[in-house]
């Protein structure tokens, strides 16, 4: 998902954006929605939450850590 669109929704949660970057955002609006702050961990191997908004960034954020552990 493209950083604006991140900060929309954030926006909409009534989340803070500013100085975050886009792991920061992402489980900031988590946190606001009362949910685990889990994006870009290593619970993607364990996680069940299909219908998560932002499932497809974190699976590559977390496969690309894997592949490039300077990432």
């Amino acid at each position: 998902m493209h950083i604006n669109e991140i900060r929309r929704v954030a926006k909409e949660k009534g989340v803070n954006t500013f100085g975050m970057n886009k792991v920061d955002i992402i489980r900031s609006v988590q946190r606001s929605e009362h949910t685990f702050d889990c994006f870009g961990t290593e619970r993607v191997e364990h996680c069940d939450e299909l219908g998560c908004l932002w499932r497809v960034d974190c699976i590559s954020l977390t496969n690309k850590h894997r592949s490039d552990p300077m990432a």
